[in-house]
């Protein structure tokens, strides 16, 4: 299980990397969590793009993708490496900027209510076992420390941005993942 700093909002046990891609929630409580996959350049898995990226320190020469995104500013709260590895780059307090336009449950704008957790993937090709256990682990981990989060508030990027976001993908297989959540 893993601890939470809930005045921090800092995971205890993630590798900490702050990204400058996040300013303050509105007042509420927070209520979802966000699964989403990535990976730079896409299907290029255990390099440190992802971190670059989220810091705002992507080298656009490196890869012919990375210009196309080099502009965008972007984040997650958290990101569990296809090694089980857990790294936090926005404190659950501040609003990261990962949902983008979205809409759950009537309410829009999910940034201002949830949690962004990022899986190194895609969405064809399978995850790891250690990184759904880790997502297990982290997301009961937060629904103790913030019990508006149910398990049916735990969706993926595609179900608040349908149409225009497929991530987790297909390879995500959400029965084997919510059968261990409370």
């Amino acid at each position: 299980m893993f601890t939470i700093d809930i005045k921090l909002g800092r995971l205890n046990e993630a590798v900490q990397l702050a990204s400058p891609n996040c300013d303050s929630r509105p007042i509420g409580e927070l209520s979802l969590i966000v699964i989403h996959g990535i990976s730079l350049p896409p299907a290029d898995f255990g390099g440190q793009h992802i971190d670059s990226f989220f810091t705002n320190n992507l080298n656009s020469e490196i890869h012919p993708y990375f210009e196309e995104i080099k502009d965008l500013r972007v984040s997650s709260h958290l990101l569990i490496e296809r090694s089980g590895t857990v790294k936090q780059f926005v404190p659950f307090t501040q609003r990261a900027w990962h949902a983008g336009e979205s809409v759950f449950n009537n309410r829009h704008c999910c940034n201002d209510f949830s949690i962004g957790i990022e899986l190194e993937g895609t969405d064809d090709i399978a995850y790891t076992d250690t990184q759904y256990d880790i997502l297990q682990q982290l997301c009961v981990s937060l629904q103790k420390a913030y019990p508006a989060i149910l398990k049916q508030n735990i969706v993926g990027h595609c179900d608040i941005a349908p149409g225009r976001k497929t991530d987790p993908g297909a390879s995500f297989d959400w029965q084997r993942f919510k059968a261990k959540l409370a």
